[in-house]
């Protein structure tokens, strides 16, 4: 272990922005997403990371921690003898390369279920919990929904959702640029005003959910699909929470040079 982590701390000053996100989903109540970062894509791709991605899922899904300080301090689940961060160090040590548990978010279902999809083997992974109905029907149309947020990457899921102090900020910005537009200049005031609340109602539709078109029919909104299904299943279907987690979002990137490495190796 002191070896393991004589190499960790040498690797942990290197950018790990790739890796993979991953769900678990537990009696379809329950789901947890991770994402966990390595160097490169290269190693994402390896078997031996990917079931140590799997594993830190299914910590998840069974953890009580509130922060990931508490997540990397409980004891293993595979080894009760070792922390999940002993384990991360371990890893380390094997792969060879600088791994971080970024990040991870677990969601229960009190009154329906949840659904997970994780798309482009990994690259994003989305759970979605629904109240009501949970039944295949409804779990399929969450599916769909969660397919949607993989897509879109909705902010909210509804306007109601939006904090005030976002849309101030979001028509600041509007008003700003309408006023800084020469094509402006000769319209009435209350004419601007109307065409902000145009576009700030416009903005609100493509940050929102339920208000985005749906991606299989794009006559329907979100809410209209799930009304529809809910309609055919003679139950409700409400959307109470969405997680979007994407691999390498809002780090910074390593600048890869394959001309440098190789000549570097062939040196």
């Amino acid at each position: 272990r002191k070896n393991g982590q004589a190499k960790a701390e040498k690797k942990a000053s290197r950018i790990a922005a790739e890796g993979l996100c991953t769900v678990v989903v537990k009696d379809d109540t329950t789901a947890a997403v991770v994402e966990v970062n390595s160097e490169t894509d290269f190693v994402a791709k390896n078997e031996t990371f990917q079931s140590f991605v799997k594993a830190v899922a299914a910590q998840a899904v069974n953890s009580d921690a509130k922060d990931i300080d508490a997540f990397m301090a409980e004891a293993w689940n595979e080894d009760a003898s070792k922390t999940v961060n002993d384990a991360l160090v371990e890893k380390v040590a094997v792969i060879g390369e600088n791994l971080k548990i970024r990040r991870f978010e677990k969601v229960v279902a009190e009154h329906g279920c949840v659904v997970s999809y994780v798309h482009g083997g990994g690259r994003i992974g989305v759970i979605v919990a629904g109240n009501g109905a949970s039944d295949d029907a409804a779990k399929e149309a969450l599916k769909n929904v969660a397919m949607q947020i993989a897509a879109l990457n909705p902010q909210f899921i509804c306007v109601d959702d939006v904090p005030a102090e976002f849309v101030a900020k979001e028509k600041e910005i509007l008003t700003q640029q309408a006023m800084n537009d020469p094509k402006n200049a000769s319209k009435p005031a209350n004419i601007i005003e109307k065409m902000i609340d145009g576009r700030l109602n416009k903005e609100m539709k493509e940050i929102c959910l339920v208000e985005q078109p749906y991606v299989k029919d794009g006559d329907l909104t979100v809410k209209k699909y799930i009304e529809s299904v809910a309609k055919e299943v003679g139950a409700p279907i409400t959307i109470k929470r969405m997680v979007r987690f994407e691999t390498g979002e809002g780090l910074e990137k390593k600048e890869e040079n394959f001309a440098e490495e190789v000549a570097k190796a062939a040196k």
